[in-house]
């Protein structure tokens, strides 16, 4: 069981002190090795998270001695890289679900084949820039302009930059970036639906015959 106290009584010099539990209680002895991932040393009215047992003469001892602000800003990493992944896998699944949508729009006959045909190829193009790029940064070599991979998205290769991006961890963090990347898709969504339907629909008849 874990127990939030205040450090009431505390020796900096000899790195012990005693912890009194919020709301009333004996308090306990704290030993500054006790700690556990603190960030600095602990110091009187400091509120910590800790647990307690009794050593062999039956004193209170304080043990895996958290500074209560480190648990905190501990946690909120945590909870900020969960959202994160959960986020990042949204994506890539909903880059997934865009590939299937448009194989699927093709085998009912609703789209000519060119369109999931150049999808795919600009998707797996795509994958390989952001890869080639993740790879770059991290051996300090020539890196793929943003640019360039902001072109692959806009020609149709965003299903497989939204798949690449949490494949990777490249690029999902940086808030520029992704506003960019989600013009691109809204932009490249717009020109494949004015191609789809109307005036567009007879260029693109044109263009698949030939």
């Amino acid at each position: 069981m874990r127990y939030a106290g205040k450090i009431t009584d505390w020796n900096d010099d000899r790195g012990f002190g005693f912890v009194t539990p919020n709301g009333g209680g004996e308090r306990a002895f704290v030993h500054v090795k006790a700690f556990v991932r603190a960030r600095r040393r602990p110091v009187a009215g400091d509120t910590i998270v800790y647990e307690a047992a009794r050593d062999a003469k039956g004193r209170l001892n304080a043990s895996r001695i958290e500074l209560a602000a480190d648990r905190l800003a501990r946690k909120t990493v945590e909870s900020r890289r969960t959202q994160s992944h959960r986020a990042g896998r949204a994506r890539s699944l909903a880059g997934m679900a865009a590939l299937v949508t448009l194989v699927l729009a093709w085998a009912v006959g609703s789209i000519p084949a060119i369109v999931p045909l150049v999808y795919g190829a600009m998707s797996l193009l795509a994958i390989l820039a952001y890869g080639n790029d993740k790879t770059s940064a991290e051996k300090g070599r020539w890196r793929t302009p943003e640019r360039t991979l902001h072109l692959i998205g806009l020609l149709g290769g965003w299903p497989g930059a939204m798949i690449a991006q949490q494949m990777f961890r490249h690029k999902s963090s940086k808030a520029e970036f992704q506003l960019i990347f989600w013009l691109t898709v809204f932009a490249n969504c717009g020109a494949l639906a004015w191609l789809l339907a109307g005036d567009g629909a007879g260029l693109l008849d044109r263009l698949v015959s030939g």
